[in-house]
């Protein structure tokens, strides 16, 4: 891990001890991107077959979610493996619904003129679901949940297919319990301009796309908001990032299995331990070192530690101030107080607080989406909730008595802006 110490930084060192890996902005995945999207938008689903047979190895393929199909899936799985599934779902299902949004009150601002802000569910998501490293059909949980509670009528699940071809069991089994009928076996950037354009085989093109994945897959994603007109996306979601602030009291040996179980991701993920104690950096670092060493992802997780940074700070203001210019996806506080350090934060994908507040938690089973923004995103966007797949309005209401009582002053205002027709139709309400 590279050490700083932050008081001894300019605001140019700090900005770039802060950055992220260089690579992720590699202009050859933008060209690479360009040009997968530009075959998609000219071929449609014959391009998508052959970029899929090309990078995944096999072809898509539509998995329908027949009850032999899904039986088989719970069959090759043991029951505690079923067991902890279905707690996750059961635990995503009720924080999502428990933030499920109502149509807002009625509000009248003058006699005669009513608003009030409704909901109303995307009609098709596009979910992403990683699985070419690993099957990660956690995400296909915190994406397809939230989609169920908020009651979307087209929910398109893709997922990378395992070298055989194969998709694990547990992700149809898991696609199953989150209320999917059928998966789609592609990935990768051709998955996600599939998704956009409507190429796959009696697929409607998404409203909205999905899910975190490679650096491949966050370029195709801001690509299709770019081509396809009125398309959107959840947030940048790209290679996973965890940032954990620690001091003296600190517990060695979960800082470090915290850190490594972003590292072990992807060889892009990045990790930052920002520290108040420097004997407690040099042991967690050290014990950092001895974990890793036993994964059975090591080779991915040293290529991540080499872009980890640590930060000694000298109180948890200056902590609260490196964690709020990085903007980190997950955030880990190991501290006295924690308390004292919350408020002085802004800026993170979700936190976990305290000791017991394991990363790994938030990843599997305590009910919020682990699809959240990097890159720094979460300086303005949130994580998935239910309401990322709805869209609202104000539906506005105006009696003749209302009408009268507002159109004056719209008038005015249109006409100090110099749009009579604007005002004509509010002074037109008042001779109706």
């Amino acid at each position: 891990m590279k050490t700083f110490v932050w008081k001894n930084l300019n605001a140019a060192e700090r900005k770039a001890a802060l950055a992220r890996p260089a690579n992720r902005r590699d202009p050859r995945v933008l060209e690479t991107v360009r040009t997968i999207f530009d075959d998609v938008e000219s071929r449609g689903f014959a391009a998508v077959s052959d970029w899929a047979i090309k990078l995944d190895g096999h072809a898509p393929k539509r998995i329908d979610l027949t009850a032999a199909t899904v039986d088989a899936a719970r069959a090759a799985l043991s029951r505690e493996d079923l067991a902890a599934m279905e707690l996750a779902v059961e635990n995503v299902r009720a924080f999502q619904e428990a933030e499920l949004p109502s149509d807002g009150p009625v509000i009248a601002p003058k006699a005669g003129l009513s608003l009030q802000r409704v909901y109303r569910p995307i009609t098709t998501a596009g979910l992403y679901i990683p699985g070419g490293l690993a099957p990660l059909f956690s995400t296909l949980i915190m994406t397809a949940v939230p989609a169920l509670v908020a009651k979307v009528p087209n929910r398109v699940a893709i997922t990378p297919p395992a070298k055989d071809g194969s998709l694990h069991p547990m992700m149809i089994a898991t696609a199953a319990a989150s209320g999917l009928d059928s998966l789609w076996s592609v990935g990768g950037a051709h998955g996600i301009a599939a998704l956009a354009t409507g190429a796959l085989d009696g697929v409607p093109a998404a409203d909205k796309l999905f899910g975190p994945g490679n650096k491949y897959v966050t370029e195709a994603k801001r690509q299709a908001t770019e081509r396809v007109s009125g398309i959107a996306i959840d947030m940048p979601a790209g290679p996973s990032e965890l940032l954990v602030i620690a001091d003296k009291t600190a517990h060695v040996k979960l800082v470090a299995a915290d850190l490594l179980s972003q590292a072990e991701h992807d060889s892009d993920a990045q990790v930052v331990l920002v520290s108040l104690d420097a004997d407690i950096a040099a042991a967690i670092a050290a014990e950092v070192e001895a974990q890793v060493s036993r994964l059975p992802r090591e080779t991915i997780a040293r290529a991540s530690l080499e872009q980890a940074r640590l930060f000694i700070v000298d109180d948890l203001a200056a902590a609260a101030e490196v964690s709020n210019l990085y903007g980190p996806e997950h955030l880990a506080i190991q501290v006295e107080n924690v308390d004292a350090i919350i408020p002085k934060l802004t800026a993170a994908g979700t936190i976990f607080a305290g000791t017991y507040a394991a990363e790994t938690f938030g990843d599997y089973a305590a009910g919020p989406s682990h699809v959240l923004p990097t890159d720094g995103a979460a300086k303005a966007y949130d994580g998935i909730t239910v309401r990322s797949y709805l869209t609202s309005f104000v539906v506005q209401r105006a009696t003749k008595a209302g009408a009268a009582a507002i159109a004056p002053a719209a008038a005015r205002l249109a006409r100090l802006e110099g749009l009579e027709a604007h005002a004509l139709a509010a002074d037109f309400r008042l001779e109706v």
